[in-house]
């Protein structure tokens, strides 16, 4: 199954960021899928490192679920992003700027993330994202 940059990164940002869905978030990952955020500290509310499908499946839906609303909702005519590739077809990066409006002001979250992926699975994922920025 061979999935384009474009339909991956959409359907990442579908199932986390628009739906906030673990269970659709976790079957874009390999079986052995790794997502990580480097950045953050152990013990923050979102997770530094999750192995395995089924972890990420779990840690996500915990962490949706301690959520609150205050940070608004996700503007995607805002919102805009570039992906770029590199000489290996199985990885790429997006460089995101995502725009929540709430409370009469909008919030740009800024962050880079880097693709590595194997046969049109996410296999690894290093979200980098400044921790503050994430409740």
């Amino acid at each position: 199954m061979s999935s384009s940059p474009q339909e991956i990164f959409r359907n990442l940002v579908y199932a986390g960021t628009l739906t906030r869905n673990a269970d659709a978030l976790a079957e874009l990952f390999t079986e052995d899928g790794v997502l990580e955020a480097p950045l953050v500290d152990a013990g923050a509310a979102f997770p530094r490192r999750m192995e395995g499908r089924e972890q990420i499946r779990s840690a996500m839906a915990a962490y949706y679920a301690r959520q609150t609303s205050d940070g608004g909702a996700p503007n995607t005519e805002k919102s805009g992003y570039v992906l770029h590739l590199t000489d290996d077809p199985d990885v790429f990066i997006a460089e995101i700027d995502a725009v929540f409006d709430g409370g009469g002001a909008d919030t740009t979250v800024s962050l880079v993330q880097i693709f590595r992926v194997r046969d049109g699975k996410i296999a690894r994922l290093r979200d980098y994202f400044a921790p503050g920025q994430v409740s």
